[in-house]
């Protein structure tokens, strides 16, 4: 594990905390953005951002429960980049097009139509593997899903795996 997603990860865990549920579901979902980044044979650079997105992808939620009384995605996607962007600069460690990127990322982990680079497709398909079990998603909308969004070999055998579809 690269040095400075250690540090992000014990960051985004103070700044959740008392928030187990949260906490638990951004470290599965950073472990599953890292395990298809490397089986999709990313960059360390591309497979860096990814797993640094996939810790903070969430941060809007809390902020979204305080304004608007809830947690959807498209809250989260207008309030997270912020509140990413301010973590990230306050650790350190990450370039100002780092931080950019991680914050497109953020913007758009609930956003499936034009995909525009792996580390995106990679977010999505691992937030997706962690929803699909939390929010115990009936098996025909999981098959849906992974038609239309699930693009890697690594996530689509993952999710057949996990799924047993």
């Amino acid at each position: 594990m690269h040095p400075q997603i250690s540090i992000l990860l014990q960051a985004m865990v103070r700044y959740d905390r008392g928030d187990a549920r949260r906490i638990h579901h951004f470290i599965k979902v950073h472990d599953f953005a890292a395990t298809i980044a490397q089986g999709e044979h990313l960059s360390p650079e591309d497979a860096f951002l990814v797993e640094s997105a996939a810790i903070v992808h969430d941060i809007g939620i809390h902020l979204s429960e305080q304004l608007y009384g809830d947690t959807s995605g498209e809250h989260q996607q207008q309030l997270g980049p912020d509140e990413a962007r301010q973590l990230l600069q306050q650790i350190g460690g990450y370039t100002t097009e780092q931080i950019e990127r991680i914050c497109f990322l953020v913007a758009h982990h609930h956003t499936y139509d034009n995909v525009d680079g792996q580390d995106w497709q990679i977010l999505l398909e691992a937030d997706f593997l962690v929803n699909a079990y939390e929010d115990d998603m009936p098996a025909d909308a999981v098959r849906r899903f992974a038609l239309h969004v699930f693009k890697t070999s690594t996530g689509r055998q993952l999710l057949s795996d996990m799924l047993a579809l």
